[in-house]
C-alpha cells in the first residue's frame, strides 16, 4: 500500500501541478492538498488530514495572496507594529515581518508533528524557517563546514553600508534581503575610486506622496545617483539587508552563470546552470538554462557533487532542496540554500524530474 501524502500548498499552483503529474507517472493517488490559507484560519484541519500514516510536504504560502497576507499581519502583530496592507503585485514589502509570521508559522507547524508520530515531513519546519532566513543559513552552513561567499554581515542603511566598505576595503558587494527570495530585492553594488556608483537591482524605485516603495521587476533596474542608491539601500534595510562579498561568476561565451543543484536524500540529483548577461542570473529573470555537464570539467563537477552532500549534511532532516553555487577552478561556494528549490520543470536526472525523483526516494 503506498504511502499517502499531503501537500501544504496551493490548489492550482505550478507546484501541485507538477507533484500531481509525477504521481499519476508512479501510479500513486494523488496527493491531498491543504490550504495554507486554510491551515492558518484552522490550524485542527493538519491533524485531520495527517490522521493515519503519511507523508508531509509544505511547499511555499507565497503562491496565495491571501496567505502572504495573513502571515504578513501576524508578523506584524508579533513584532508590535501596525498592521499592513495587501502588497501591491510585486511590491517588496515588511519582508521582515512577513518572516516573523513565517516562523512562527513553523514553530507551530513542528509542535503539530511532534503529536503525529505516523506523519513525516519531507523538510522538516524548523530547517525550512532556517533556509528562509538567508543570513541565518549562510551562517549555519559556514559553521558546518561549507564554503560561501564572505560575510559582511547586516547593512542598516546606506550610510552603514559606506563605513563596512571602508571597513573592508570592497567597492563591490552583495547586498541581498535577508528574507527575499528569487533574486528579490537583491543588489550588486559596485563603486569606484572617482566615486562613482552602480547598483543593479531587480526591486525597482517608486516614490509618490512623500514614500518610497520597492518593486520586484523582472527587467533589472540600474542606479547611478547618489540620492537614488541611498534611497534604494535605506528602503531594504528598514526589511533587514546584508552584505556578502563580490564573487565574480564563470564566463560562458558573453554571458556568465551559476548552478542550480537539487539534493535528494542528501545527494545531489538535478543540476543546471543559470546562464544570463545581468548580474542576476535566476531563471525566472530570463535566464537561459545550460548543461552544467558541458561547462564544468572533471575537477569542477567533483567540487560541485562534494560540495552539495557537504551542504545537505548541515539540512539532515531534508529530503529535497536546492543549492545555487558558483563553481570554477575545482571550487565551488553556495550562494543560497533552498527549502523549495525543486521547481525546475522538465529539468530530469537519471531519467526522473525532480517530483518523481523525490517521491522515488522517499
Amino acid at each position: 500500500m503506498p504511502t499517502p501524502l499531503t501537500l501544504l500548498a496551493t490548489s492550482g499552483s505550478k507546484r501541485v501541478r507538477l507533484m500531481q503529474a509525477a504521481r499519476a507517472q508512479l501510479r500513486l493517488p494523488p496527493a491531498q492538498v491543504l490550504e495554507w490559507r486554510d491551515w492558518l484560519a484552522q490550524p485542527a484541519l493538519l491533524e485531520e488530514a495527517l490522521r493515519q500514516h503519511c507523508l508531509l510536504k509544505i511547499e511555499p504560502p507565497g503562491d496565495d495572496p491571501a496567505a502572504h497576507l495573513l502571515l504578513l499581519q501576524a508578523g506584524c502583530r508579533l513584532l508590535d507594529r501596525p498592521l499592513v496592507d495587501a502588497p501591491a503585485h510585486g511590491e517588496l514589502l515588511a519582508m521582515d515581518a512577513w518572516f516573523a509570521g513565517f516562523a512562527a508559522a513553523m514553530v507551530s507547524l513542528a509542535a503539530q508533528l511532534a503529536d503525529l508520530p505516523q506523519a513525516r515531513a519531507f523538510n522538516a519546519p524548523t530547517e525550512i524557517s532556517l533556509m528562509t532566513d538567508k543570513l541565518a543559513c549562510q551562517r549555519h552552513l559556514a559553521a558546518h563546514g561549507v564554503p560561501i561567499p564572505a560575510l559582511l554581515g547586516p547593512v542598516h542603511g546606506y550610510e552603514h553600508l559606506q563605513s563596512l566598505l571602508r571597513e573592508h576595503e570592497l567597492d563591490r558587494v552583495y547586498l541581498k534581503p535577508r528574507y527575499g527570495s528569487s533574486a528579490s530585492g537583491v543588489v550588486a553594488y559596485r563603486r569606484n575610486r572617482t566615486g562613482r556608483q552602480q547598483a543593479t537591482t531587480s526591486a525597482a524605485l517608486s516614490r509618490a506622496d512623500g514614500q518610497t516603495r520597492l518593486f520586484n521587476v523582472k527587467r533589472m533596474a540600474r542606479y547611478e545617483a547618489e540620492h537614488d542608491i541611498a534611497a534604494l539601500v535605506d528602503a531594504l534595510a528598514a526589511q533587514e539587508l546584508y552584505a556578502e562579498t563580490w564573487l565574480s561568476k564563470p564566463r560562458c561565451g558573453d554571458s556568465h552563470y551559476d548552478l542550480r543543484v537539487v539534493t535528494v536524500a542528501g545527494q545531489p540529483a538535478h543540476r543546471v546552470a543559470r546562464i544570463g548577461d545581468q548580474m542576476m542570473t535566476n531563471l525566472h529573470l530570463d535566464n537561459r538554462r545550460g548543461d552544467a555537464a558541458g561547462l564544468l570539467d572533471a575537477a569542477d563537477m567533483q567540487a560541485l557533487e562534494e560540495t552539495a552532500v557537504l551542504a545537505a549534511r548541515a539540512f539532515p532532516a531534508s529530503q529535497v532542496t536546492g543549492y545555487d553555487l558558483v563553481v570554477r577552478q575545482g571550487q565551488a561556494r553556495v550562494l543560497e540554500a533552498n527549502a523549495f528549490g525543486d521547481l525546475l520543470p522538465g529539468l530530469l536526472w537519471q531519467g526522473a524530474d525532480t517530483y518523481t525523483a523525490q517521491l522515488t526516494h522517499v
